[in-house]
């Protein structure tokens, strides 16, 4: 428990978890969302990664990640991630991470989107 709580103590981290929660994600695609170097958002998702909170899949040379099976299973993780998503939900930071991730995944799903290519 203290493990986790202290992997979420970073608003960084918060705003990756939010995001993820929607959907798969690239790391290219975090990266364009939040506006930060591709090395920061690894190194948060590997925090994330080590209390089992966010699980990684390797597609080729592109690594995408998604919230871990077991906290998509358990009461507790359940309920943190709901609160976490609904007290950042209408800030400014997370309505700007949200336009540009929107952005990047109608790329994706108009076939324009190319993998490790930041976009607007």
């Amino acid at each position: 428990m203290t493990r986790l709580l202290a992997a979420l103590a970073d608003p960084t981290r918060l705003r990756l978890v939010r995001l993820l929660l929607r959907e798969e994600l690239c790391v290219c695609e975090l990266v364009d969302a939040l506006r930060i170097p591709q090395y920061k958002v690894s190194r948060h998702l590997s925090r994330l990664r080590n209390v089992g909170l966010v699980r990684a899949r390797r597609n080729g040379r592109w690594m995408y990640y998604s919230i871990g099976r077991q906290v998509a299973l358990n009461g507790f993780h359940q309920d943190l991630l709901k609160v976490i998503d609904a007290s950042m939900e209408g800030t400014s930071e997370a309505k700007r991470d949200d336009a540009r991730l929107s952005r990047r995944l109608a790329m994706r799903r108009a076939g324009q989107c190319v993998v490790g290519k930041t976009c607007c």
